[in-house]
């Protein structure tokens, strides 16, 4: 059975995630999940992106978007994107 990737670049819109040393969480959560969606496109592996630009997605709307692509099969695995900050180690 073919599995289906549902890639969630977290964050968006108003809730800018984690921000430090001039990055902030939400655009480069996104920049990774359109990479990753690239690459599975070129290897022939069906994903979608839950937001493709800077939007508000609040924390009901993220699982029924991640459904409405392809469901809520065992074929589905979902990819959620975050960077944490850290302190001097």
């Amino acid at each position: 059975m073919a599995k289906k990737i549902v890639i969630d670049a977290g964050h968006g819109g108003l809730d800018g995630g984690t921000t430090g040393n001039g990055i902030v969480e939400k655009d480069y959560t996104l920049k990774i999940s359109k990479y990753l969606k690239n690459r599975f496109d070129d290897l022939g592996i069906e994903s979608s992106l839950t937001r493709t630009d800077d939007e508000t997605l609040g924390p009901k709307d993220r699982p029924i978007r991640v459904q409405n692509f392809y469901g809520k099969g065992n074929d589905v695995i979902v990819l959620s994107n975050h960077i944490n900050a850290g302190g001097d180690a």
